[in-house]
């Protein structure tokens, strides 16, 4: 059975507005007093510390990543987004991410070789290059004297158009592979107005059947890119359906784009209300790397993943029954005390950084996480050295969050940048 509920937390438990704008008092609370906890509003076994976390992910004959599980459950969406999905689109095989061991080995080497660390070394001027054409612009508002919204100026085209080129989507084409995200991934967080599922669902076919004529074209015209990488293995000993590349296509297009957009976001809202941590990057630029880590783990992109309980399992004193579905709520466990000392303090330094786990863990830990922090690192080295300083550039500016059960996204961020050699 399930332990006891602490008394006093918000009635919508994580999809209350109150959670979704700030959920770090709500984490402290379920470390101390029930660390697996069942979300009153999802029935959600919520897993909050680090080693529970990680036994879960090694479990993988107790936890599914099978994500059919959640077909299963009751549906709330629009009978009209429905058909839309499944009448004009292509179905949704689950692989990579969606599969369990020895099934999922085959997806992951696919997906792999695109990520090797050589292959991201490689590409760290292709990265500068682009932070650079994203900078240009805000540095020119600078100069005006004018503020910037940095979410739209350069956190949400900077991975849309890394993951975008790795992919072969033409660049005329990004903004479209942003919309398709926001389509694909607004439906999981639980938090969409019918109207909206009916959206996401006709964006949803028409992302499909975008992709569907590029893979055709790679089938007759291959290129140097990953989407002919897997249009390849469609040919091969265990040959892919298209059905199978789309949604391949879905789950790196959506980690390449959304994760990386919040992170860089949430990092430098970290920096500009901690200017004393900004101080300690410019006087020393090593310490980006570990900075990023803890960008990482203060304000972790995707605040929770799911699993299925295959059978009944006890974890911290709770009996988690067969069929019951369990969140590993990232956000929660890089703030765990038990692992790290003073989590809500914003440290730079930290020694321990680098042991978060926004990435995950285990056989599902993100194959792009080398490219994100990559993409991390390269766009704050070039923000700290081009900049002399920023700050918000509204006093009065309330952050507002995109509203999903499982990410964490800042909706805009109004910056005022000072070039280098300015007072």
């Amino acid at each position: 059975m399930a332990g006891a509920a602490p008394q006093g937390l918000p009635p919508g438990g994580l999809v209350d507005p109150e959670v979704i704008a700030c959920p770090y008092p709500l984490y402290a609370r379920l470390h101390a007093e029930a660390p697996v906890w069942q979300d009153p509003a999802t029935g959600f076994f919520v897993i909050t510390r680090y080693a529970d976390m990680q036994a879960v992910i090694r479990d993988t004959e107790s936890f599914s990543n099978d994500l059919l599980f959640l077909e299963r459950r009751p549906r709330t969406a629009p009978a009209e987004a429905e058909r839309i999905l499944r009448e004009e689109g292509y179905a949704r095989p689950q692989v990579l991410q969606r599969n369990d061991p020895p099934r999922h080995a085959r997806y992951r080497r696919l997906v792999d070789r695109a990520f090797t660390a050589s292959r991201v070394r490689a590409m760290q001027p292709y990265i500068a290059g682009i932070v650079d054409e994203l900078v240009a612009p805000i540095a020119a508002a600078a100069a005006r004297g004018e503020p910037v919204e940095f979410m739209s100026a350069f956190a949400i085209p900077l991975p849309s158009i890394v993951i975008a080129d790795q992919i072969g989507v033409p660049r005329a084409d990004v903004a479209s592979v942003r919309r398709w995200t926001d389509a694909l991934l607004d439906p999981v967080g639980l938090m969409i107005s019918p109207e909206r599922e009916v959206e996401c669902a006709r964006e949803t076919v028409e992302f499909q059947r975008y992709f569907a004529a590029r893979i055709a074209e790679r089938r007759a015209h291959p290129r140097d890119d990953m989407l002919s990488a897997l249009v390849a293995e469609m040919e091969g000993e265990e040959p892919l359906s298209t059905e199978e590349v789309l949604n391949l296509l879905e789950q790196l297009l959506t980690g390449g784009n959304e994760t990386t957009t919040n992170a860089l976001g949430s990092a430098l809202l970290l920096l500009l209300r901690h200017p004393e941590e900004e101080a300690k990057l410019r006087a020393d630029p090593s310490l980006v790397a570990n900075f990023v880590e803890e960008a990482l783990r203060m304000e972790t992109p995707v605040q929770g993943l799911f699993r299925e309980a295959r059978r009944d399992v006890t974890l911290g004193g709770v009996t988690i029954p067969k069929g019951a579905v369990v969140m590993l709520r990232h956000g929660a466990v890089n703030r765990d005390p038990e692992k790290f000392e003073e989590p809500d303090r914003f440290d730079v330094c930290r020694a321990n950084a680098g042991a978060q786990l926004a990435f995950g863990a285990g056989v599902h830990f993100c194959p792009g996480a080398m490219l994100a922090r990559a993409e991390m690192a390269t766009a704050f080295r070039t923000l700290l050295d081009r900049f002399a300083g920023f700050e918000l550039a509204e006093p009065d500016f309330v952050p507002r969050y995109r509203p999903s059960f499982f990410l964490r996204g800042l909706e805009r961020l109004p910056v005022r940048f000072r070039l280098a050699g300015t007072a």
